[in-house]
């Protein structure tokens, strides 16, 4: 007993206070995308570096910088290295989720706007329980979201908490493009769930199908088959993504 004690004085406090405290963020890490206008004329070397297809023409300005789609992007920033013009802008920012697919377009020019949380979540404002659906995924996304479950991030302070059966669930987060293999298992856990139930879908793969999205034994993700009522983009997202997408139900 006491040697615990005294590690447990040694570790000090370690759960950080998200969100009065912003968190610390590897250099690495890319973050929320954000684009200048310029004048691209004839270039395609972003549409080519990108790996995910996510670059759009931007509708009335199809000869200038893209729009950019969150939902299938890896942040990879193959963009950013290919545009001579230096059109691309990742600000290491972590909060991306967004409520609509179309939020998660980031056009040219535009800043980021912070969307209001829709009114039909304040019933999970105090608790919301979640059964997570790992629909083919790679365990990148999954493992993210268990690692909100450890003391650094401390989820359960939120009233926020994964659950083993679907029936103790307010809806499901689903991770990976769901496969055919998973398609049947997905939809009986979305209807095990109690009404009113909610639907996360948690990386790129679950939003779009990702890298996989043209795989005949893909879905293209989970909008084709179920209501999304909220996107945490990224491949996978950071902890602090999925953890400000899932607080963002409560506010």
């Amino acid at each position: 007993m006491l040697r615990i004690i005294k590690e447990r004085l040694h570790q000090k406090y370690r759960t950080l206070d998200y969100p009065n405290r912003q968190p610390a963020l590897s250099p690495r890490y890319l973050g929320r995308p954000e684009l200048a206008q310029v004048s691209c004329g004839s270039c395609r070397a972003c549409y080519v570096a990108c790996p995910a297809g996510a670059l759009l023409p931007t509708a009335g300005a199809e000869d200038g910088t893209p729009t950019l789609d969150m939902g299938r992007c890896t942040f990879c920033g193959a963009c950013r290295a290919a545009c001579p013009k230096g059109a691309f802008t990742f600000t290491g920012q972590h909060r991306m989720a967004s409520f609509t697919r179309e939020g998660l377009l980031v056009v040219p020019g535009q800043p980021f706007a912070e969307q209001p949380t829709p009114s039909r979540f304040s019933l999970f404002r105090r608790s919301l329980k979640l059964r997570q659906v790992s629909a083919a995924g790679c365990n990148a996304c999954e493992a993210d979201s268990n690692v909100l479950t450890t003391l650094v991030f401390d989820l359960g302070r939120f009233g926020i908490d994964f659950v083993a059966s679907p029936r103790h669930a307010d809806g499901i987060a689903v991770t990976g493009p769901v496969s055919e293999n998973m398609r049947l298992a997905l939809l009986d856990t979305f209807k095990a769930t109690p009404q009113p139930h909610i639907v996360i879908a948690v990386g790129a793969c679950a939003i779009s199908g990702g890298l996989f999205r043209e795989s005949e034994q893909c879905n293209r993700g989970v909008n084709e088959l179920l209501p999304v009522d909220l996107y945490i983009p990224g491949c996978p997202p950071n902890p602090w993504t999925i953890l400000d997408g899932l607080t963002s139900l409560q506010k």
